[in-house]
């Protein structure tokens, strides 16, 4: 075999694809064949806005799973990666004196477990979240050392909700006290910037050339695909093969939606500009997004990612399952039955885009018989518990993936009351290769 390192990249004209994990290349590459057939762990947090209808949320006993509650019933496939968890807080998102905002601070301390500074002005100040704390620890391993996707775009400035700036409810990730990590809704621009070369000068006559002739990224590399699939056995083979195919089928679904904006006779707008390259259906924007998380997982370009599907307060309609009235204005339910109907569809629908997720990582091979679900840890969940309540006790939060077998799944975990979330992350931390003592309000590592 010819000596090839983990690093290796399909290479054509301004372009780089990234390898996805080859136990034949890793094995020519480490030091040892224990290290060369352990896949890396990764690390995700999935965010959705405005709470849960709690009753259909929960199971009703603790310990192993049975039949999964309504909204959680799209993850049944995956059941023994699931873990439910409860009696996780956000006592930084409570008001602490501060008055009304719960939305702003419900995101902004959801990976920090901050209080965010009271203020719409310059003068923004938070914390550091957990996703940047591990990035901070071991991003150096890879091309990029996070990934911050979204599907809503976000403000910096202004205010958005009782006095806070639009900076808090709109970012998810944050580098430091007073630095969001802006989050990227272009699907186009995430493909790009992941497997785009490294000359810009070439990037841009490349980019140009093939949106001329209308050729994948895969064209640019594949000779050197099939020069690298002859020294490759009939497993890793199969692998390469599959992954090329989701790549193709990625570019396709953003040219398909570039097509589709370009068709679309315009709204005159004054002074903006229409959105290029994002998707008109929310479940189909989601979706792309998720699959370029799995791509740039599989292929260790990066070992950690967020993914707000919303920001909090969002007011989005979902007229595709039905529902007209806007989430944020529905999850002031009072009770109101038809309201909370509506409000569990909403809940039903962002379950199954995120179910979207969870299969396709349970599809990617990788070594020892794992796939990259087996590798993962995600968190999923809210920085509000009841929506009509406003309250920061009793998250919805789940964590799906096996950790790289650190973790078992298909349970029910209880914790004590007020159990600060951050010490679910120090158990990550420390899974991820990034242990640390204190994080946020933490009060001690959560057993899982």
């Amino acid at each position: 075999m010819r000596a090839i390192s983990r690093r290796t990249m399909l290479k054509g004209v301004g372009t780089a694809v990234a390898l996805p994990w080859l136990e034949g290349l890793a094995r020519a590459a480490a030091p040892s064949a224990a290290a060369a057939v352990t896949p890396p762990r990764r690390l995700a947090f999935v965010y959705v806005p405005n709470g849960v209808v709690v009753p259909d949320w929960f199971p009703k006993s603790e310990g192993k799973l049975g039949d999964l509650p309504d909204i959680l019933k799209p993850l049944a496939p995956f059941k023994d990666s699931l873990n439910v968890l409860s009696n996780m807080t956000l006592d930084k998102a409570r008001a602490n004196g501060d008055g009304p905002g719960d939305h702003a601070r419900a995101m902004s301390t959801f990976l920090t477990g901050r209080q965010p500074r009271k203020t719409h002005g310059a003068d923004i100040r938070i914390g550091i979240s957990a996703d940047q704390h591990v990035a901070n620890a071991i991003g150096d391993q890879t091309r990029f050392p996070s990934l911050e996707l979204g599907i809503e775009r976000g403000q910096q400035a202004g205010n958005c909700d009782s006095g806070y700036s639009c900076a808090y409810s709109s970012n998810l990730s944050w580098r430091g006290e007073a630095t969001p990590n802006a989050k990227e809704t272009d699907p186009k621009a995430v493909f790009d910037r992941l497997f785009g070369g490294n000359d810009p000068k070439e990037l841009a006559a490349a980019r140009a050339k093939r949106d001329l002739y209308n050729k994948s990224v895969l064209d640019f590399v594949m000779d050197d695909a099939k020069s690298l699939s002859k020294t490759l056995g009939q497993g890793d083979q199969r692998k390469l093969d599959e992954y090329l195919t989701a790549v193709r089928e990625v570019e396709d679904r953003i040219q398909k939606v570039k097509k589709l904006n370009a068709e679309r006779k315009p709204v005159p707008k004054p002074n903006m500009e229409a959105p290029s390259g994002i998707p008109k259906e929310f479940s189909e924007h989601v979706r792309l997004m998720a699959d370029l998380m799995v791509l740039a997982f599989q292929t260790d370009l990066t070992r950690i990612a967020t993914l707000p599907i919303a920001n909090d307060g969002s007011n989005r309609p979902y007229k595709t399952i039905g529902v007209s009235e806007g989430h944020h204005e529905l999850s002031h339910h009072g009770r109101n039955q038809d309201k909370l109907a509506k409000l569990k569809k909403i809940n039903t629908h962002h379950m199954e885009q995120f179910a979207y997720l969870v299969e396709k990582m349970s599809k990617v091979k990788e070594a020892n018989g794992t796939t990259l679900l087996d590798n993962i840890m995600m968190v999923y969940g809210s920085g509000i518990g009841d929506g009509d309540r406003h309250n920061h006790d009793e998250l919805p939060i789940l964590l799906v993936g096996k950790g790289g077998g650190s973790i078992e799944g298909g349970r029910h975990i209880k914790a004590a009351r007020e159990t600060p979330l951050m010490n679910l992350y120090l158990a990550l931390f420390e899974r991820m290769g990034a242990p640390i003592t204190r994080f946020g309000d933490s009060t001690g590592v959560l057993k899982i």
